[in-house]
């Protein structure tokens, strides 16, 4: 059974910067994409970002486009989302998500059904 954990949240002001952590283990196995998503209060969980097994393909939201930046280190199992000029509307529980092996190739995940697993989430809380 693979497990996510995310860490790295937290309150900040806007226009600070956070860097989010998702560690993979039991076995992740290879070729799997990543993802981010995000649930504000009283909304439906929203995509944020994905990246394919190489690193090399990147897909983001229009709503964290150029603030955001999605990374991996498949030597760690671990992705990363580095958030910049952070926003009040950007306050969420960031949850993480891996597609089974092989579904890091191809075009982006970016719907929620195309990911086996998920993490608990992360609060982020931007104050203005």
């Amino acid at each position: 059974q693979v497990r996510l954990i995310e860490s790295g949240g937290g309150l900040v002001q806007a226009g600070d910067s956070l860097r989010l952590s998702c560690a993979a283990s039991g076995r992740p196995g290879t070729g799997y994409a990543m993802g981010w998503f995000r649930q504000a209060p009283g909304k439906e969980r929203e995509f944020v970002a994905t990246i394919n097994w190489t690193g090399g393909n990147k897909y983001y939201a229009d709503s964290v486009k150029g603030r955001f930046t999605i990374s991996r280190d498949n030597a760690k199992n671990t992705a990363y989302l580095q958030m910049n000029s952070l926003r009040p509307e950007d306050t969420a529980v960031y949850h993480c998500a891996a597609t089974g092996a092989l579904g890091g190739w191809g075009s982006a995940r970016t719907r929620q059904y195309e990911y086996n697993y998920w993490g608990q989430g992360t609060q982020v809380t931007v104050s203005s």
